[in-house]
């Protein structure tokens, strides 16, 4: 009778266990618009998995996200890159289309694709999303950060070196989700 109970004890804690588990990674890492960052990542061949880690780093999916920067949306846009953006792809501008989920995607993956095509390298590509091209274009410059002239040894910037990590600590979770 005691390891009957034992046994039933143990399922119920297993049970809310996983439960409790199932809680944490859907608050922490939700699979909202997991649809149309695949469609729009695909059409750039840029890995879902790296947009869903960075949107959840940038505005935690909240489509109307605005920060104390300025910046709009899943993909934390400032109007100007949003409409230099949005006029090299062709597409209409106004800043309430910012705060929709798809377009903002489509600017922000575009973005995304720009950045690579200059940079060609993942965490550097991350650090120009967050502190600006041409501030990582010094910093490349810079021996003190740089090399090679194409990676970084060392972020200057603590907040853009905090959103890095948090960008691939992201990624290691989202990166099985979106096989």
């Amino acid at each position: 009778m005691r390891i009957s109970f034992s046994i039933l004890i143990l399922t119920i804690v297993s049970i809310l266990l996983a439960y409790s588990l199932s809680c944490f990674y859907s608050y922490f890492y939700p699979m909202t618009y997991s649809e149309e960052i695949r469609e729009i990542s695909s059409q750039y061949d840029i890995d879902s998995a790296l947009i869903a880690s960075m949107v959840n780093a940038e505005s935690s999916f909240k489509e109307t996200a605005l920060s104390s920067k300025g910046a709009v949306g899943l993909m934390q846009l400032m109007p100007s890159t949003a409409e230099w953006l949005a006029e090299n792809m062709g597409l209409d501008y106004s800043e309430e289309l910012l705060y929709t989920a798809e377009y903002n995607l489509q600017l922000g993956v575009y973005y995304v694709y720009y950045l690579m095509k200059v940079f060609q390298n993942d965490r550097v590509v991350l650090c120009a999303y967050n502190a600006g091209p041409t501030n990582v274009k010094n910093w490349l410059k810079n021996k003190e950060y740089s090399q090679d002239g194409k990676t970084l040894l060392k972020i200057p910037y603590n907040e853009t070196e905090v959103y890095v990590n948090k960008v691939y600590k992201n990624y290691h979770y989202y990166k099985n989700k979106y096989k």
